[in-house]
């Protein structure tokens, strides 16, 4: 059975930091990861997804230069660095998580290229 548990959410004043963490369970490696969220109203997006060899990332350009994805493959773990924190990033944030055939580059950015995902972790910025 695969469970994604995500942990770190909360509340922070913008300017803030916080660290968003995912582990995978009931999944074998290599697998692709991804962080998405989705604001009250809003259709969910993508925030930063890694390759199933850890070595390719991508973010959209609303956290670039702010966030960071980063991974331990052995472990299936996710995390999320987010620096600069601004009040719209305010959202439910969701680890997604996919079998791959091989350690490759790809970094899957589409919401629909994950079959997996968990049940999120609010962030809250205030200004």
């Amino acid at each position: 059975q695969v469970q994604m548990v995500e942990s770190g959410g909360g509340w922070v004043q913008a300017g803030g930091s916080l660290r968003l963490s995912c582990t995978a369970s009931g999944l074998r490696t290599p697998i692709y990861m991804g962080w998405f969220r989705q604001a009250p109203g809003k259709e969910r997006e993508v925030v930063s997804c890694i390759s199933s060899s850890g070595t390719t990332t991508a973010a959209s350009e609303s956290v670039k230069g702010r966030f960071s994805i980063s991974r331990e493959k052995s472990k299936n773990t996710l995390y999320l660095q987010m620096n600069s924190l601004k009040p719209e990033d305010t959202a439910m944030y969701y680890c997604a998580a996919n079998p791959a055939s091989a350690y490759d580059g790809l970094c899957l950015l589409q919401p629909t290229a994950y079959n997996y995902w968990g049940q999120g972790t609010q962030v809250t910025v205030s200004s």
